[in-house]
């Protein structure tokens, strides 16, 4: 019940005009915690009456067990002065009104202590904060579906990544890492029979998920291709045409470069389209194989031609296939790798064996980069025994 046995201080009555005015809730309780007055914003926030609240102390208004929260609260308040805390208040109904309390102590002209309290009502900020914690908790969600779907993507398409095998003289090593979860690469090392192997690594613009649905489609027409038997120019111009006609997609373009062995690995047939060169490596030095054709898939009337290096080999000889991750790499200088810089690290690791050679090559190119890989990169060392 209210303690009716106080007069509220006769400075008060010059102040509640101002107070009454406040659109936040405000409450002055004297030294023993009894209120003396409450505005009408706090009235309305509390659905209380006047006479309900007047005189009443925190443990007629909260639960028995909020109580010994309120007093650390207000022992705060004695300590140092002013507080600040966030907690709710009891409606008449019972309803719990979250709100930020502001308490300080004051000295009253008459020497006596005072407790006021504002009390600013934060339930529609609640609301927003609980629908902002839904909508994360359902975008965490569609973020785990995503990244577990992207795991699932990720283990497919390493299934496109170019294979280290023996095949008659020919060893071959083969390394593939894409710059994100899934990229836009793809190597094929296909041996068609005894006599015949073909080596593919192709480079998809981009390096998302849409480059990768590009890739897939795109290795699949060409390994259809390779199995009809092409030779590489022809496997060029038919997958050109293939990404024209059937995906046409503004903005998607595709390299490639394709070597065909025969003679046990010492015949080689090589064709490529707006790929970085390719690098022999032999007992004579360093020969770049360059694109016979530009970029292929960006504009159906410029069609690559069907025209293909032929090349022997001797034992010994190294055919270097690699995307552009490798040489597209920049220093802290901001100065870019290009073939020259990686013709060198190649030439430097050339006389050691597949498998060294290729972590050399590898290591030569991220001891150059500055910052995190930025591009896919695919690898391919043919050596002949």
């Amino acid at each position: 019940m209210p303690d009716t046995d106080f007069q509220a201080p006769q400075w008060l009555s010059q102040m509640e005009n101002i107070l009454e005015e406040l659109n936040e809730g405000v409450v002055i309780a004297d030294d023993r915690l009894r209120v003396i007055f409450a505005n009408e914003a706090l009235m309305r926030l509390g659905q209380y009456d006047r006479a309900e609240i007047q005189g009443r102390t925190p443990d007629t208004i909260f639960p028995a067990e909020d109580i010994p929260f309120l007093k650390r609260q207000y022992e705060w308040d004695v300590r140092y002065g002013r507080h600040r805390y966030e907690f709710y208040l009891q409606r008449k109904d019972g309803q719990k009104i979250p709100a930020i309390f502001s308490a300080r102590m004051i000295e009253g002209p008459d020497r006596h202590k005072y407790y006021l309290v504002s009390v600013t009502d934060i339930a529609a900020q609640k609301r927003v904060e609980e629908q902002l914690r839904e909508t994360n908790s359902l975008l965490e969600g569609r973020q785990r579906e995503i990244e577990a779907d992207l795991a699932v993507a990720a283990r497919v398409q390493q299934s496109l990544a170019p294979r280290s095998l023996v095949w008659n003289d020919l060893s071959i090593e083969a390394y593939y890492r894409p710059a994100r979860t899934i990229g836009g690469d793809f190597g094929i090392v296909l041996p068609h029979s005894h006599d015949v192997l073909s080596v593919v690594i192709c480079d998809v613009t981009g390096h998302g998920i849409g480059s990768a649905l590009f890739a897939n489609r795109i290795y699949s027409e060409t390994l259809h291709e390779l199995e009809r038997a092409s030779g590489p120019g022809s496997l060029l111009r038919h997958v050109h045409d293939f990404v024209n006609t059937r995906i046409a997609t503004n903005g998607f373009y595709f390299a490639m470069a394709a070597g065909r062995f025969s003679q046990g690995g010492r015949r080689l047939i090589f064709a490529s389209g707006g790929h970085p060169p390719a690098m022999l490596v032999s007992n004579h030095g360093l020969r770049l194989l360059e694109s016979q054709n530009g970029i292929l898939g960006c504009l159906s009337e410029i069609a690559p031609s069907e025209s293909a290096d032929e090349i022997d080999l001797d034992s010994g000889d190294r055919l270097v296939l690699y995307t552009d991750g490798l040489v597209e790499v920049f220093d802290a200088t901001d100065d870019m790798l290009q073939v020259e810089g990686l013709s060198n690290i190649v030439l430097k690791a050339a006389k050691l064996p597949l498998p060294e050679m290729r972590q050399a090559i590898l290591e030569g190119v991220s001891a150059w980069r500055h910052g995190p890989l930025a591009d896919d990169v695919s690898l391919v060392i043919a050596e002949v025994r």
